[in-house]
């Protein structure tokens, strides 16, 4: 019944969650087929995501401006904008029209991104619910489902143009959820005294978000072409690695829901991190498939949890009125690692091939329970 309850309370964030999944999941999955319809190289690809990114980092600085001008409507506007934006990588024809067309792409979504984890937040503090957790992995459910059926839709010989508008039409649908179950702005009417915003604390807990999203989207990003080309994989089974990521961080996030209750952040952040940096070494050096599938699972159950967790460690130890500052802070952190991680990728992969990159991810997971955890731990103590 709790479970119920908390998708009711938040069925307008969890329909932008949603929309934002069917995205970066058909991306996922068209990654190898647009790779080639662009004609790029692993480190030019990984060059037309970065430059997305730099547009993106910006979107997400300026997002609430962009929130305190559309006000309870914000997401379903950004939600079209997204839907639009997408359909440009589909006529992508060379790199500069990929990046020019990412670099739309990555901004609505950055800046919906922003949004709708500020407005969970303001739920999570009007409720006494813990509702990140759910509402991420809404987005992996998503983005598993979506990057399956691209899979099946190269399969079927389906341009990702097709891919990307049926995605705008399961957009469009979400958007009357979101439209008429709009999230309240957060409330900035308490009486609680004002706390500064220190860097201190803000600073590791975005870089906790700024990791796990990197190891998210590298894999989301390159899961498929590693099992293709290292493991001989088909496009349906190449499709295969991006979609048990997401079903797996969906199993994860669901029960981080009712892990949240039971354990510290610290805890669950640190078990996450190991988790997942096991997992990234163990699909990197894959003897064959389903040694890849486990490894590609066994990170996901791990990185699930690190950025919601994250943001609800850091929401928690700031006063409510300046809960939607920060979580827009640490997003701009945190996200910025969303957008990185597939640059990197490319690079690395571009000279030294795809296990040296997902080896990379392992490390860089590594740095979260050994350095950022008792960072941001030490600033809790204090606060």
């Amino acid at each position: 019944m709790a479970f119920t309850r908390d998708i009711i309370t938040s069925r307008g964030a969890a329909a932008a969650f949603a929309a934002v999944g069917l995205y970066w999941g058909a991306f996922a999955g068209l990654v190898p087929q647009l790779k080639a319809q662009v004609g790029l190289s692993d480190g030019a690809f990984g060059l037309a995501l970065l430059v997305s990114s730099c547009g993106a980092i910006m979107a997400m600085w300026l997002a609430p401006r962009a929130e305190a001008r559309m006000g309870t409507r914000a997401t379903p506007i950004l939600a079209v904008l997204l839907a639009l934006a997408f359909l440009t990588p589909g006529l992508a024809w060379n790199g500069v029209s990929f990046a020019l067309a990412m670099l739309a792409g990555a901004m609505a979504s950055g800046t919906l991104d922003v949004v709708m984890n500020a407005r969970v937040a303001a739920l999570e503090a009007g409720t006494r619910r813990p509702l990140m957790n759910l509402n991420h992995g809404i987005f992996s459910v998503a983005y598993a489902a979506s990057a399956i059926s691209a899979g099946l839709a190269r399969e079927a010989g389906l341009t990702p143009f097709t891919v990307f508008a049926g995605a705008g039409v399961v957009t469009l649908i979400l958007c009357v959820q979101m439209w008429r179950a709009p999230i309240p702005d957060p409330d900035m009417a308490d009486d609680v005294p004002a706390a500064p915003l220190s860097w201190m604390l803000l600073l590791p807990g975005g870089m906790i978000i700024l990791i796990a999203f990197m190891a998210e989207q590298a894999t989301e990003g390159w899961s498929a072409l590693h099992l293709e080309r290292n493991l001989a994989a088909g496009a349906a089974q190449g499709a295969l690695g991006p979609a048990i990521l997401g079903i797996t961080m969906a199993v994860g996030r669901f029960s981080g829901q009712m892990v949240a209750m039971r354990f510290s952040e610290a805890a669950v952040i640190r078990a996450g991190a190991f988790t997942s940096a096991f997992g990234a070494l163990l699909a990197a050096y894959a003897p064959n498939l389903a040694i890849a599938y486990i490894g590609f699972a066994v990170l996901g159950l791990g990185v699930s949890v690190m950025a919601p967790m994250a943001f609800a460690w850091v929401g928690r130890l700031v006063a409510p009125r300046h809960r939607s500052h920060a979580i827009s802070r640490i997003s701009v952190v945190g996200y910025t690692g969303f957008f990185i991680g597939p640059p990197m990728m490319g690079f690395l992969s571009q000279w030294f091939g795809l296990p040296v990159s997902f080896t990379a991810i392992a490390l860089c997971l590594l740095i979260v329970p050994l350095l950022l955890v008792p960072a941001l731990g030490r600033r809790a103590a204090r606060a």
